[in-house]
């Protein structure tokens, strides 16, 4: 995926305190980080100038993790990565700042995992269709379709790609964005490609400026897309794909 319009942030829910029982978690002087480098649960230093060092809790359970950057996503995507503070996710997640440096080491360090997560889902899904051996128009539809599955799951992580995977893939840990840009880039221009060849798509159009089209009108869809609504995934891929592949006028 290629950078589009940031969604507007009145669109995106911000979370409040979740868990009552998160704020027993064992608090920590703030700023109190675990050993640099860490992604795992479970690590942490004690803080600086402590008299007795601190027992170092058991990791977090697969759930509690998720759920920890399901909420964390959710201040991403509404606030900014740089705007956003290790507190106010904690807060959102109803835990003590400190508390928080067990499960993670910084909000770097929960970004990365929640844009890890998302585009290796995603590309599962996508490399599934691109082996399929379809033609071109039904792997179009397919890539579509799956898009808008990966809205569904993960909107938060689509918009924090969206708003912030340029500035992150200027830092070393997040080298993976601009592989994923490339490949997704190569997936879809290929696709075209091999459709304008086997006479499925018209040989008039600008190839890339497809391309661009369809990427941005796809995944702008992440600032106002609910799971809620009444209509699922599928169906808006259905009637995405209506639009754009047969339009929205009736032949003269």
């Amino acid at each position: 995926m290629g950078r589009i319009t940031p969604p507007a942030r009145d669109n995106v829910h911000v979370p409040t305190a979740k868990n009552a029982k998160d704020t027993k978690d064992p608090a920590t002087t703030k700023g109190a980080k675990s050993a640099p480098g860490a992604r795992s649960a479970g690590r942490a230093t004690s803080p600086k100038g402590a008299g007795k060092a601190e027992s170092t809790p058991a990791p977090a359970s697969p759930d509690r993790r998720r759920e920890l950057l399901d909420t964390a996503a959710e201040v991403f995507a509404a606030q900014g990565y740089n705007a956003t503070t290790v507190r106010q996710i904690a807060d959102a997640a109803g835990m003590l700042a400190g508390s928080l440096y067990y499960h993670f080491d910084s909000k770097e360090s929960m970004v990365d995992e929640i844009l890890a997560a998302f585009l290796d889902e995603l590309w599962a899904g996508y490399d599934a269709v691109l082996e399929a051996d379809l033609g071109p128009r039904e792997t179009v539809e397919a890539l579509v379709t799956e898009s808008f599955r990966e809205i569904d799951r993960h909107r938060s992580a689509v918009a924090i790609y969206q708003k912030e995977a340029r500035y992150l893939a200027t830092q070393p840990r997040f080298g993976y964005l601009t592989a994923s840009r490339r490949k997704f880039e190569r997936a879809w221009l290929g696709t075209l490609e091999r459709g304008v060849a086997e006479g499925v798509f018209r040989a008039d159009l600008d190839l890339r400026l497809a391309y661009r089209f369809l990427r941005d009108t796809v995944w702008v869809a992440a600032s106002w897309y609910r799971p809620e609504g009444r209509h699922s995934p599928e169906e808006i891929a259905r009637q995405y794909l209506a639009m754009v592949l047969d339009g929205i006028a009736l032949p003269s």
